[in-house]
This record gives C-alpha cells, sequence and structure tokens, in this order.
C-alpha cells in the first residue's frame, strides 16, 4: 500500500501537465507547493513536523521573490484555521498574524492543506486545489483497492 508521501508526490505529477498548460497564461513558470499531512493537526505538531512534501516548478536558484517562504506562510495560514488562506485575508481578517503573508494562494479540502506560490496568487490557489482533491482521490483509491484485496483486514497498516 502506498503512503501518504507518496500519494501526495503521485497527486502533483499527476496535475503537472496541467500546471504546465496554466503556465501560457500566467506571469511567470515558477511554482512552490506545499503539501501538509492531513493526519496532522496543529495541536499535535509544529507546522514545521506537519509539512508532508514540498516542491518546486521551475528554477529556484533564479527566483527574485522567495516562493518557497511564500507558499509555507500560505499553507501556514491554511493550516492553523484549517479553511484557505482567502478566507483569512477576505472574510476574518482579526484571526491574521503579523507575519502573515498577504497573498492567498491556498486549498483546503477536507483535512488536506495545500499552498502554492510562484504565479498570480488566484492561479496559486487553483493549482492548490488541483492537488488537495487529486490528493484526496489517490488516496480513496489506494483505500479501496486495499479493502478489495485484503477484505478481512482489520486496521489500514497493521
Amino acid at each position: 500500500m502506498k503512503n501518504h508521501l507518496e500519494i501526495a508526490m503521485e497527486a502533483i505529477e499527476l496535475v503537472k501537465p496541467s500546471i504546465e498548460l496554466l503556465f501560457e497564461q500566467t506571469n511567470r513558470k515558477e511554482l512552490h507547493i506545499v503539501v501538509m499531512d492531513p493526519r496532522v493537526k496543529p495541536w499535535e505538531a509544529s507546522f514545521e513536523d506537519a509539512i508532508l512534501c514540498q516542491t518546486s516548478l521551475g528554477n529556484p536558484s533564479e527566483w527574485t521573490i522567495p516562493f518557497d517562504e511564500f507558499a509555507r506562510n500560505k499553507a501556514r495560514q491554511a493550516w492553523r484555521s484549517t479553511r484557505p488562506n482567502l478566507a483569512s485575508q477576505t472574510l476574518h481578517t482579526s484571526s491574521l498574524h503579523d507575519d502573515d503573508l498577504l497573498f492567498y494562494g491556498s486549498f483546503v479540502y477536507g483535512d488536506i492543506v495545500v499552498a502554492c506560490s510562484g504565479v498570480e496568487q488566484w492561479f496559486d490557489m487553483l493549482v492548490s486545489g488541483w492537488i488537495a482533491v487529486a490528493f484526496e482521490q489517490l488516496c480513496m483509491s489506494e483505500y479501496q483497492k486495499n479493502k478489495t484485496n485484503n477484505p478481512t483486514k482489520t486496521y489500514r497498516n497493521k
């Protein structure tokens, strides 16, 4: 059975062709992606320990803006509040911290939090959404295959 890290990376690879197509209409072709571990809640671990994976598209050594830091900041906001950081920035500004980035670009789907930075913030959010939904559905596929192949198994990984 695939683990969460493998599935998250598979989700990113699955949507990469769409990201590359989207790059034809964005302001740049650079992106940093952060996927939080949906099994870890803010009261259980530090933010850094809850990051499941992160990766960059484009050449980070040529970035003039720290998109990796921006994406982590967006992810932190969304993970902390369990809602996309767009909600904090437009509806609930009282919850913003002094060091919160003032761009949106995260997506929350159930317990999955994904954040991106590198292109226009609405496209960062779009890509985050694609990855979040792909991650959940790939997890569902893995879960269903496991249940079909092991119908008497009592626990997921025991």
